[in-house]
């Protein structure tokens, strides 16, 4: 017998064990989370926290998967209370309550009860079962039973919780007290907690679905959640003071009202996110809604403005030069105007920026070595080979400083500049900084200067943002927990610097509202598109860089699309609205960088004043960089006062004077006389005279180009000229040119010589003037069939 029972017992253990360890294989087994049942909305959140959108999961829910822990004690407790006050104790179903529900329904006839658990209900919403059959109730039993053995009771409630419905699309609680209440479910309040335990029992009711804003809680939403706050008051007495907060009305958001702010950049965010595989449901980025807000009503007030000129669409960005964040992104003057194709993102658009890439030209010049800021270049009808750049005005200046030429957006200078490059040359620059889709070099050639190729505006704000940051590219940053660079230096602090500087005295177009004290500087570049296509203003003021453009997506011009005139009152108005909304707003201190001096200059040459230079200023100069010489524009001239010519040595100081004269090039003294304003000529000096005068500048040749190739048809050699030029001093009278040695021929200065050539191959080009000063360059003619 004891034997017997021994053996019973031993068999019954063994039994007890292979349950226990299947038990735990069964929980052990290796098998995804409950959290993988179920597709989540992303939530994207301003810099501060504040939504900008919720989107649907791939079921089309508003879904948002929260950790019990970071769900108010107080939900969860009502929620156990409400609908499964046994649900740690029991192993996923409740035999009483799914008798008491077989009783109502099937017996009594009342409304049918399903005496479902918590467990129950999540196998349900994970299986889709019908649960309305006997057959569909005992399924849902066995579910429940699996969920139980696999899943822990924390696991469990917390999918539950996650996956209740809360009326319409809307499931779980973190999707549910965002859309309704726009906080956390970490954040609820007593009275929302009870509302929302109430909900999933009967999702349809009191649900708010008018677009008119936030509803009161419906009368039978309410009830159920004053029903509830009762039993809740005897489980917790010292709540029971909560009573008035139960009486005040609560508002619960209509869906059709959830935040959609920033679509543009919000879309962005998830498309850069798609591709990157991210999978975050929290997605908190670098955008600022205030100044969102700020940037969206000056563009459409600005579009209404200026409407009867045909300006119907705008973009504009804004980047915080000290972190790369993007702090406001307007991608159209309107999302919802299909007119305009509103959708679009102007930000991203390839487009010409015309002159707003003149300051990199300056810049690179710079560092190069070719100029400084007070340069005196020749804003002069040019050639550079067999292109002919023209101003925007169709007009020239003549001598201006490198600083006026950009303030005044001078085309020719420019080019001038970007001929003379080294290397980088304005379109490696551009390839090293990023700028994508860039067709080949030779594709662009100079015309790259003027907007010949294209950028979109992020790209356009990265270049600005890098001059403001002292010439080191950092990219753009859309996501608060982007990593911040240290960047690429593309340029050196001093050209950074001094080009800043250039742009700072560009002068506002409002001069009235310009000449208000103690304003934020500005520094700013316009930018016209050829066929008036595309209006730019792109700058920076305080810590940030804004770029604003105003065009039409589908490329169609407008005579009004005029930086100056259509861009530039927009970037101003947006400026001036963020200094009186912030009015703490400065800029970053930046020092002056180490390796800059200011220099003495004659202002008429930008050179080194000598000693008859009338008007002397001053420039910005990198030593061992930035070329310098002693001006010869001015110079003197002994007069025999008896003749009024000059005089030759010795002098008599009872018969002589000394008058100053300026010795300006001839291509410039062409343009001051085109422009009615001649200067008075140097007078002949005799030949005693040569070796007591400055030696004045050699001519230099402006075309061909160094290092050009001409390109003639083999049919034409012989025929097809080629025009040899060069500017000159003004003590020249005669210019003589040369090829490989051999004399073409002599012109007066300021007249080309015209030369065919027979052959094909290198040739050496020399001009030599009357006073025996000279330039050389080297020149290739090809031949094409």
């Amino acid at each position: 017998m004891n034997r017997l029972f021994r053996r019973h017992w031993h068999n019954l253990v063994v039994a007890l064990l292979l349950v226990a360890a299947s038990l735990a294989g069964m929980r052990l087994w290796p098998h995804d989370p409950l959290r993988a049942w179920f597709p989540s909305s992303t939530a994207v959140y301003d810099a501060d926290g504040r939504l900008l959108r919720l989107t649907l999961a791939s079921d089309d829910r508003y879904r948002l998967w929260v950790p019990l822990e970071a769900m108010s004690p107080a939900f969860v407790d009502a929620v156990l209370l409400h609908e499964d006050r046994w649900f740690r104790w029991h192993p996923g179903v409740s035999a009483w309550g799914l008798l008491r529900g077989a009783w109502v329904t099937y017996v009594r006839h009342g409304s049918p009860q399903g005496g479902s658990t918590l467990t129950m209900q999540l196998a349900r919403l994970i299986w889709r079962l019908d649960t309305r059959s006997p057959g569909g109730k005992l399924v849902q039993v066995m579910r429940a039973m699996q969920l139980e053995l696999r899943y822990s009771k924390h696991d469990i409630l917390e999918a539950y919780l996650n996956a209740a419905p809360y009326g319409r699309n809307v499931e779980g609680v973190g999707a549910a007290s965002l859309a309704y209440f726009g906080k956390s479910p970490s954040r609820l309040s007593l009275p929302e907690a009870l509302t929302l335990a109430v909900i999933p029992q009967e999702p349809a009711r009191g649900v708010p679905g008018r677009a008119d804003g936030g509803t009161v809680i419906a009368a039978n939403l309410k009830a159920s959640r004053d029903r509830l706050f009762a039993r809740w008051v005897r489980e917790h007495p010292a709540d029971a003071s909560a009573q008035p907060l139960f009486d005040l009305p609560l508002r619960l958001r209509a869906l059709s009202r959830l935040p959609f702010e920033a679509p543009h950049f919000v879309e962005q965010v998830l498309a850069e996110r798609r591709l990157d595989g991210g999978d975050d449901m929290r997605v908190t980025t670098t955008l600022d809604l205030g100044l969102q807000h700020s940037l969206e009503r000056q563009v459409r007030q600005y579009i209404a403005h200026a409407g009867d000129r045909g300006i119907r669409n705008a973009a504009a960005l804004l980047i915080d030069t000290r972190d790369m964040g993007v702090k406001a992104m307007v991608g159209s003057a309107d999302y919802f105007d299909p007119a305009i194709f509103g959708q679009v993102n102007g930000t991203l658009a390839k487009r010409s920026p015309g002159s707003t890439l003149k300051p990199f030209i300056y810049a690179l010049g710079f560092d190069q070595g070719l100029l400084h800021p007070e340069t005196v270049l020749r804003d002069v009808p040019s050639a550079f080979g067999p292109y002919t750049p023209e101003n925007f005005d169709g007009h020239f200046l003549g001598p201006v400083t490198a600083t006026q030429a950009l303030v005044r957006s001078r085309n020719i200078p420019a080019v001038q500049i970007a001929s003379r490059l080294g290397h980088p040359t304005l379109y490696e620059f551009l390839r090293d900084a990023g700028i994508s889709r860039l067709a080949s070099e030779q594709h662009y050639g100079l015309a790259l200067v003027l907007g010949g190729g294209e950028v979109t505006m992020q790209e356009l704000g990265g270049l600005y943002a890098m001059l403001a940051n002292r010439g080191e590219l950092r990219p753009l940053r859309l996501l608060a927990d982007a990593p911040r660079t240290r960047g690429t230096r593309l340029l050196s602090e001093e050209a950074s610097f001094m080009v800043m500087d250039m742009l700072r005295q560009n002068p506002r177009p409002d001069d009235a509202v310009a000449a208000q004290p103690s304003r934020l500087p500005l520094y700013w570049k316009t930018g016209t598109s050829w066929s008036f296509r595309d209006a730019w203003t792109a700058g920076s003021f305080g810590p940030y860089v804004l770029v604003v453009w105003v065009g039409n997506f589908d490329g169609s011009g407008n005579p009004a699309f005029i930086g100056v005139e259509a861009a530039a009152p927009l970037f101003f108005r947006i400026a001036d609205a963020l200094r009186a909304e912030r009015p703490g707003l400065a800029e970053p201190v930046r020092r002056n960088p180490p390796n800059l001096r200011r220099v003495p200059i004659c202002l008429a040459s930008g050179d080194l004043p000598n000693a008859w230079c009338p008007q002397v200023g001053s420039t910005w100069f990198i030593p061992g960089k930035s070329p310098i010489r002693v001006s010869t524009v001015h110079r003197p001239v002994v007069i025999d006062t008896r003749t009024g010519k000059p005089a030759c040595p010795p002098y008599d100081p009872a018969h002589t004077r000394t008058d100053v004269y300026e010795y300006w090039p001839s291509d410039l003294a062409r343009v001051f006389a085109q422009a009615g304003m001649p200067r008075r000529p140097p007078p002949p000096l005799p030949d005693c005279q040569g070796g007591g005068q400055p030696p004045g500048d050699p001519p230099a040749i402006t075309s061909p180009l160094r290092g050009s190739t001409y390109q003639i048809r083999v049919s034409r050699l012989g025929h097809e000229s080629v025009a040899f030029s060069a500017t000159t001093d003004a003590s020249a009278h005669a210019l003589y040119w040369f090829v490989d040695d051999a004399y073409l021929g002599s012109v007066p200065p300021g007249q080309p010589l015209m030369w065919a050539p027979e052959r094909s191959g290198r040739f050496l080009v020399r001009v030599v003037d009357d006073q025996g000063r000279s330039d050389t360059r080297e020149w290739r003619v090809g031949v094409v069939e």
